[in-house]
Parts: C-alpha cells; structure tokens; sequence
C-alpha cells in the first residue's frame, strides 16, 4: 500500500492545482490539520458596482476556506472532501483593495461528514468580521479521485 504523503506536502500539491484560486489572488495557508487562513485582496475584477465586492466573491473565499480547513483534516486519513453545503452572513460591505483574510476550521468530524466554521476579516478595519460561514463536507477516499494520481504516478 501507498504510503500518504504529510498533509503540509498535500496541501502544497492542492495549491499547485487549485486554479480557482490562483484566478482570484487567493493564498491558502495551513495551520495545522484542520486549521487554515486564506488571504486575497479585492481587485477591480471582484466588484459588482464601484468599489463594492461581488458576494459572490466572498461566497467562493468562504466555500475555499471552509473546504480546505475540512480537506486539511481529510488528508491525514488518506481521503478528500466535497462540500454538501455552507451558509454564509455577509456582516458588512467589502470594498475595493480590501485584503482578506478568511479562518477555516473544523468543529466537528464524524465518519463521513465533517462541518467547519470560518469567518472573513479584513486587518485594515480593525479585524472587521465581514462575513461568518459554515459548511457541511462529505469524506471519500482519495483514490477515488484523479488527486490520486498526481500523489502517486504510474512509474513511481
């Protein structure tokens, strides 16, 4: 059997195909398993009327954020999640050249659900809240998946 990478190697390889968020200036930190902070600063491509953040951009900060707190945990048994749900209250107003930063963690984890909290602050306002989440997530192993793959190639 494969021996499984540490979960500080895994997140590395997560970061390196996470398009979505290298797309919006989104950097994933990892505290320990079970525990991140993702950081973005708003840009002009974030806003839904002048100077004001798109919620939609803070829904994708906070799905990213919840999933990877989950998906931090995941690791350590050998599996990864998918989000079955998250709720999101948006607190106050995000604008333009806000930089972000979004606390993931997981409350709890069961056999196959895990649920996480996490909010979104913003260090210039006095560590506003923005925004609170929390999301559900489904764990499955991760050879079911093509993350596998990148883990182990044929060959080695």
């Amino acid at each position: 059997m494969e021996q499984f990478p540490d979960v500080a190697t895994l997140i590395a390889v997560y970061n390196r195909i996470n398009t979505y968020g290298r797309t919006n200036g989104m950097e994933l930190l990892l505290k320990t398993a079970g525990e991140v902070q993702y950081t973005m600063t708003v840009g002009p491509e974030h806003l839904s009327s002048p100077g004001t953040c798109h919620g939609g951009v803070l829904a994708g900060l906070m799905d990213s954020a919840l999933g990877a707190a989950a998906l931090s945990l995941a690791f350590t048994a050998g599996e990864l999640v998918s989000t079955v749900e998250f709720k999101i209250n948006y607190l106050y107003p995000v604008h333009l050249h806000d930089h972000l930063v979004a606390h993931g963690q997981v409350e709890h984890s069961g056999k196959t659900l895990v649920v996480c909290s996490a909010t979104i602050t913003c260090p210039a306002r006095n560590n506003l809240v923005v925004a609170r989440g929390l999301g559900t997530f489904n764990r499955y192993p991760a050879t079911k998946r093509e993350f596998h793959e990148l883990l182990f190639p044929q060959g080695e």
